[in-house]
């Protein structure tokens, strides 16, 4: 029942903006394309048909999440993360609703409206960042800033624009230092930042290079600069250190702005840096605005490739990471979104070049699925070791519901249409229902090897995992490639042009008009309409209530 009043709802929108095209078409001299339900005289989106396997997998990945949404509900709600064995809550955030603001986008996407409203109605009321917590940066930004921004972008309401500019103004004194350089940990009462201690003073490469997707975003729809010009200095200040091979060691110092000696890794404090250089240009639309961040990583690519090795003796392609001069046969599952990121951005290269680095992220794919597939379990450790002879052994050996191979497999799938990486996810996805499922919720495992449990549902479970996995089912219509970028948390953002200069300019402003056509935010965005091209905006609007229409009317969106 739900579904057909959100079919009706779309076609009296799809209808709504035709009739204002045909308008505009008439007052332009007929420049002015059409919009019909069956996408007619529109752009092709160049997708897969849906088949009956995919619609009972992206099913059952949806039940997993109701279950772990039903049991933070039950147990944990407003607080930041539940603890299914003893059935309780616990604030590993400062108490700022974690597990809840980092499932808003995939409640939505997921067509669990029910659920997606009660949480929007705790963030309206209960949400407040007023706490004398000393807070990550980064994780504040890229779980609640983020979170917030993607469920503003989806459904259009400005509470959430509103709590993120709070939070994010709560965090903006983290970047007073005499560099810009941001320091990584910040009192959200008081404002005061300083470093962890164990860094011995110096930021963190991907605590600080990690904020420009959601402040870029942030300035975007809002039209206040000063997100953006924060996040911006540090690129540009480690523009001016940046070594030809494009790899930074993890310890930067903030007054300075120099490297520290210390590793260069694509595992833990490196991995997103690289991750966002790739993601800002997609953010702004590829335009010359953002080349040099495409340069950047363009840079990085080439240094990553001087840190490839094969094991011996099935060949398996790995990431190294490097200290000082020497190499270390480690990777890091948090690696495993460096397979997603080589295929996102390899069209970006010329033919030749695009085809090498595809194939390399299809090497390090399979790699990562290994990493699943080599344990009594088929759940992946924390990091690998590899010695000659010998291939692959686990490290560390817990698993905390990561998903950053699921994640490479759904960009693989996605810009390859290769079926094999729906099937290597589902394995994934069948691993987690045998071992980590619980009568309330999800866990992790202490030991891949013995399968013994822990204690915890991270909040990424919700906000990433079950996300790409639901995604990796779905038609590639739901949330396009062309138009969202997903930050580091699997938030997607709306791709939004910037001018040649880069300078901000009002976004919500300019789509108060299709806001109000619409009506009912709460099923798209306005910043759909955000654009200085006009007319064809509109049009992406009205393809994007098509493809919504036709996702619904096939049965898809049944929550």
């Amino acid at each position: 029942m739900e579904t057909e009043v959100e079919v009706a709802d779309l076609r009296k929108e799809l209808a709504d903006l035709h009739n204002l095209l045909e308008d505009l078409n008439n007052a332009q001299g007929g420049t002015v394309g059409k919009i019909g339900l069956e996408g007619k005289n529109v752009k092709p989106i160049k997708d897969v048909p849906d088949d009956p396997i995919d619609t009972q997998r992206r099913e059952k990945v949806k039940e997993a999440m109701l279950h772990a949404w039903g049991s933070y509900e039950k147990y944990a709600w407003g607080q930041d993360e539940l603890q299914p064995q003893s059935k309780s809550g616990v604030n590993s955030f400062g108490g700022l609703g974690a597990t809840l603001i980092d499932s808003l986008d995939t409640l939505y996407i997921m067509g669990l409206h029910e659920q997606f409203e009660k949480a929007k109605e705790w963030v309206s009321s209960s949400l407040d960042f007023n706490k004398n917590y000393e807070a990550s940066v980064f994780e504040t930004t890229i779980r609640v800033v983020g979170g917030l921004l993607s469920a503003y972008d989806l459904s259009g309401d400005k509470v959430f624009l509103d709590k993120a500019r709070d939070i994010a103004d709560r965090l903006l004194p983290a970047w007073n230092t005499s560099t810009g350089i941001p320091y990584n940990i910040i009192n959200l009462s008081h404002g005061d930042a300083h470093n962890p201690g164990w860094t011995g003073g110096d930021s963190i490469l991907a605590d600080s290079g990690t904020e420009q997707l959601e402040f870029i975003a942030l300035s975007q729809r809002t039209g206040d600069p000063k997100y953006q010009q924060k996040v911006e200095n540090v690129i540009t200040q480690l523009n001016k250190i940046f070594p030809e091979d494009g790899l930074l060691p993890i310890y930067i110092d903030p007054n300075s702005g120099t490297t520290v000696s210390s590793p260069i890794t694509f595992g833990a404090m490196g991995d997103s840096f690289y991750e966002y250089l790739l993601k800002v240009w997609i953010q702004g639309n590829k335009t010359s605005a953002v080349k040099n961040y495409r340069d950047m990583w363009e840079k990085s690519m080439n240094g990553l490739l001087t840190l490839i090795r094969r094991s011996t003796p099935s060949s398996f392609t790995y990431i190294c990471e490097k200290d000082g001069d020497s190499l270390s046969d480690k990777m890091d599952e948090l690696a495993c979104f460096a397979p997603g990121m080589l295929a996102l951005g390899s069209s970006g290269f010329g033919p030749d070049k695009s085809q090498k680095v595809l194939s390399l992220a299809e090497e390090l794919a399979w790699t990562c699925y290994n990493f699943y597939q080599s344990t009594p379990t088929k759940l992946a450790g924390e990091n690998y070791f590899f010695h000659p002879g010998q291939d692959m052994s686990v490290g560390t050996s817990w698993n905390i519901l990561r998903p950053e191979t699921v994640e490479s497999l759904f960009y693989l799938w996605r810009l390859t249409g290769n079926k094999t990486y729906q099937e290597w996810g589902w394995n994934i996805f069948q691993a987690f229902e045998k071992n980590s499922r619980v009568e309330s919720g999800y866990v992790g495992l202490k030991d891949v090897n013995s399968g013994v449990k822990d204690n915890m549902m991270q909040s990424f479970f919700l906000a990433e995992t079950l996300k790409y996995l639901y995604l990796l089912f779905s038609p590639s219509s739901v949330i396009p490639l062309d138009q969202w970028v997903f930050n580091t948390e699997a938030h997607p953002l709306r791709i939004v042009a910037r001018n040649e200069g880069g300078h901000v300019e009002n976004s919500n402003e300019k789509s108060k008009a299709v806001s109000r056509l619409l009506g009912r935010k709460e099923a798209f965005p306005c910043p759909e309409a955000r654009s200085r091209e006009g007319f064809p905006r509109l049009q992406m609007v009205g393809n994007d209530i098509g493809n919504r229409f036709k996702f619904l009317h096939n049965g898809v969106d049944s929550g």
